[in-house]
């Protein structure tokens, strides 16, 4: 007979999943991961980290030594346990608007195997309203259920740290849900916040929605100081200079990822006006791989026959996560303007990636697409270099 879970992540094998297992697991929890993914299953059970997070490479193994992780692929295994996290987002469709399919087949997954009384918590962003839409839909299909959302607010990469240090808002809709939520979560985080479910799922579109807007201003500031000839890098270092009302103004970059641009368009789905605001920074932020080829072509006379090369094709630095990155953006948008275009990433598993000599040894003009650590103080041999993050200090005027 099967032992008893104390939790199930489904979708525990990615990004959210996987750290949010670990931290569980270290906590003392016998912890079910269920995904779809064997690839990915099969490097966690070999001890091996499918991504980049900090800690995790260790970690991952002195758990599995404890035995209290579980992989399957498995839905049986959803029958195992009194609580599930399950850490699936609302995608947007071709129209930028949410899509709810994703839920209806997870509610259709799950609710056979989901046992009577089960306590069910997303994790991953969600459309308002999705929480009470799942609790309904488990109810229809004949499942007892306490639903909850608690949604994961860390930076990519950080989990294992954030997860200990940052408050865990909770979202539920009765008592009882939000007892036992806040009480598995309780396990983890130093504080809890109690909300309804759909203020929690608005706190976490609004917080991501900022952090986009916020960078699409830097973008824009960027835009308008590059147009008008000057060097954004000296005019935001006069900004910030010991003056603490512009220290959270952010430099200039891609603006990217599987989050912010997706759930700003989720909160412009859910509002009456659609959110002008939100879909003005989506318009700057999209925009700049364009704005960055754009000048290119005026600074040369067009691309046609040059060869570009990109260093960094992750969606931030220190990442190997290349979904979303707008260095793919502008990877198309160069050749398309004519030019030869030669990647590289020292993390980003790719075969259209080359190397980074061969990038360096090929280029005329390079791109920072990512400040990686790596390409601090790269030697690059006099090229032109475009450097929007401002972080190799020698880019030239666009």
């Amino acid at each position: 007979m099967p032992s008893e879970l104390d939790l199930v992540v489904l979708g525990g094998a990615g990004h959210v999943g996987l750290p949010l297992s670990l931290a569980f697991a270290e906590a003392g929890l016998r912890v079910g991961i269920f995904d779809i993914s064997q690839p990915a299953l099969d490097r966690i059970a070999a001890g091996e980290m499918p991504f980049k997070e900090s800690g995790a490479d260790e970690l991952l193994p002195e758990i599995l030594k404890t035995g209290r992780l579980e992989l399957s692929t498995d839905p049986d295994v959803l029958a195992r346990t009194m609580q599930v996290i399950v850490v699936i987002g609302t995608p947007v469709d071709e129209f930028l608007a949410p899509s709810m399919t994703v839920f209806e087949q997870a509610v259709a997954q799950i609710s056979p195997h989901l046992r009577d009384g089960a306590l069910v918590v997303l994790r991953s962003t969600v459309y308002p309203g999705t929480t009470a839409y799942v609790a309904q839909h488990l109810q229809r299909a004949g499942c007892r259920a306490d639903v909850a959302f608690c949604p994961e607010r860390i930076a990519e990469g950080h989990a294992l740290e954030e997860l200990r240090t940052l408050p865990q808002i909770v979202g539920a809709d009765t008592p009882a849900a939000a007892d036992r939520a806040e009480a598995l979560f309780g396990r983890l985080a130093a504080r809890t916040i109690r909300t309804t479910s759909k203020e929690a799922e608005l706190a976490k579109l609004f917080t991501n929605t900022w952090r986009y807007m916020k960078f699409a201003v830097a973008n824009q500031f960027f835009m308008i100081a590059n147009e008008a000839g000057l060097d954004y890098t000296h005019i935001i270092d006069a900004i910030r200079t010991d003056y603490p009302r512009a220290a959270d103004l952010p430099g200039p970059g891609f603006a990217a990822g599987p989050c912010l641009f997706k759930d700003t368009m989720q909160l412009a789905a859910f509002t009456s006006d659609h959110f002008p605001l939100g879909q003005a920074a989506m318009q700057v932020n999209e925009g700049l791989p364009a704005h960055i080829v754009s000048a290119l072509e005026r600074r040369y006379g067009g691309l046609t026959g040059k060869t570009v090369g990109i260093l960094g094709m992750a969606f931030k630095a220190e990442s190997d996560d290349a979904r979303a990155s707008l260095s793919y953006k502008l990877r198309k948008l160069l050749t398309w303007a004519g030019a030869r275009v030669v990647c590289t990433d020292p993390y980003v598993q790719d075969d259209r990636l080359t190397t980074l000599d061969c990038v360096l040894d090929e280029s005329e003009i390079l791109v920072l697409g990512v400040p990686h650590r790596a390409y601090r103080g790269l030697a690059i041999g006099g090229k032109d270099v475009v450097d929007i993050w401002g972080a190799l200090g020698n880019g030239i005027a666009l």
